[in-house]
C-alpha cells in the first residue's frame, strides 16, 4: 500500500475515501424529527403522521439516503457487529483515541445492529483461545472490527468466521482488509518540521514495533531523517504509547544524547510524559528542546506548553471502518483492500 505524503493544508481524507454517506441521523435532522420517527417512515410504519412523512421522505431524496439495512438483513435478529480491542483495559480506559474511535463506530453504526465492545488479549496466542475469539466463531457477530490488532493476531483473525476489518494495516500475516491514518507520513512530515526549524539533534520515542502505528511513525521519522543526511543513531528509544512510558524514554534519550534539541513522540501521551521529563531536567520547551505529538486528542490542548502534534482523523476513522465492514457483511467488496486518511500538522506551543 503507497503512502501518500501528507501537508498541512490538506483536506482530512484520505485517498482511496469517498465522500462520508448520509446516515438516518442527518435525514431525521434535515426533516426536522426524531432518527425514531425517521426510522419508522423508512420501515413503512403506520404510526408517522402524513406531514412527518412527507419530510422524510423529501429529505431522503434531498440527500441520496440509501438505508442499508440491507448488508445486516441476513444475519439472525440482534446478531451484533463486535468491536474488538486488543489491548488492556488500563490502556483502553486511558487513552481517548479508543473513546474517539468508538464514537465514530457508533455514530455511523446508526442502530443499525447491537454493539458488542469486546477486550482481547495482546499475545495472538491468548486472543485465539480467548472469550473473543470464541465469540466471533460462534456466530454472534455479523462482522468484527478489530482495533490494535499486533503482528500475529491476523492469523487467528482469518480463521475468526464473520467478516473482519483492521484498524491499522497488518503487519504480516493473510491480507484482510484495513482503515488506517498515514502514519508515516505524518511522522515524516512533523520530523521535516522540527528540521526545518532549525533543529539538528532530532530524537523521537517510538512505539511498539509490533503495531502498525509503532512501525510506521518510526519509518517516516527515519525517511525524514534520511532526506536531510542525518542519521538516527542513539536518538530512538521505545514505549507503549502510554504517558509513563514517554517519561521513562525520554530520560533514557537524554542519558544518551544530553544534546539533543527536538523529539517527536509517536502518540501525545509520551509527549506529554516526555514534557515532565524535561522540566524535571531542567529543559525549556521549545526553547532547548521542541516537542511534537501524534494523535491531536485531548492530551494535546491541556498540556503546557500546548503540543504541536500530527492529527489523525480518528472519528472518521471508525465511521469509514463501519462502511467497510457493512460492505462486506453485504457481500460486496471494498474498492481497496486498504484505506488510509491523511493526517495533518497542527503547530502550537511545543515547537
Amino acid at each position: 500500500m503507497a503512502f501518500a505524503d501528507s501537508c498541512t493544508e490538506s483536506p482530512e481524507a484520505g485517498t482511496g475515501t469517498v465522500d462520508r454517506a448520509p446516515t438516518l441521523s442527518h435525514v431525521a435532522a434535515l426533516a426536522g424529527v426524531s432518527p425514531a420517527t425517521a426510522s419508522r417512515v423508512l420501515s413503512g410504519s403506520a404510526r408517522v403522521s402524513r406531514a412527518a412523512r412527507d419530510q422524510v421522505e423529501a429529505a431522503v431524496r434531498q440527500l441520496g439516503y440509501v438505508p442499508r439495512r440491507s448488508a445486516l438483513r441476513s444475519a439472525p435478529p440482534g446478531t451484533a457487529v463486535a468491536v474488538v480491542l486488543c489491548e488492556d483495559s488500563e490502556r483502553v480506559f486511558a487513552d481517548p483515541f479508543f473513546a474517539r474511535l468508538l464514537h465514530g463506530v457508533e455514530r455511523e453504526l446508526d442502530g443499525r445492529a447491537p454493539l458488542a465492545v469486546l477486550m482481547a488479549g495482546r499475545d495472538a496466542r491468548a486472543f485465539g483461545d480467548g472469550c473473543a475469539a470464541q465469540y466471533l466463531r460462534g456466530g454472534h457477530a455479523a462482522g468484527a472490527l478489530v482495533v490494535g490488532a499486533r503482528r500475529d493476531h491476523p492469523a487467528v483473525l482469518a480463521r475468526s468466521g464473520p467478516p473482519v476489518v483492521l484498524a491499522g494495516r497488518p503487519l504480516c500475516g493473510p491480507p484482510l482488509p484495513f482503515v488506517d491514518a498515514d502514519n508515516l507520513g505524518g511522522a515524516r512530515l512533523a520530523t521535516r518540521h522540527l528540521l526545518a526549524s532549525g533543529r539538528t539533534g532530532v530524537a523521537t520515542i517510538a512505539g511498539p514495533p509490533d503495531t502498525s502505528a509503532g512501525a510506521d511513525r518510526l519509518a517516516g521519522y527515519r525517511s525524514a531523517l534520511a532526506e536531510a543526511g542525518l542519521s538516527a543513531d542513539g536518538l530512538v528509544a521505545r514505549g507503549d504509547f502510554g504517558r509513563l512510558s514517554g517519561e521513562h524514554a525520554m530520560n533514557r534519550l537524554l542519558a544518551r544524547r544530553p544534546g539533543l534539541d527536538a523529539v517527536l513522540a509517536a502518540s501525545d501521551a509520551m509527549a506529554v510524559g516526555a514534557l515532565g521529563a524535561l522540566r524535571r531536567a531542567g529543559r525549556r520547551v521549545p526553547d532547548d528542546v521542541a516537542v511534537v505529538g501524534f494523535d491531536d486528542g485531548p492530551f494535546a490542548q491541556r498540556a503546557v506548553p500546548r503540543l504541536t502534534t500530527v492529527r489523525q482523523p480518528v472519528e472518521e476513522m471508525g465511521a469509514r471502518l463501519v462502511r467497510e465492514l457493512l460492505d462486506r457483511i453485504g457481500g460486496r467488496r471494498g474498492r481497496d483492500r486498504g484505506v488510509v486518511l491523511r493526517t495533518r500538522l497542527i503547530r502550537r506551543d511545543s515547537a
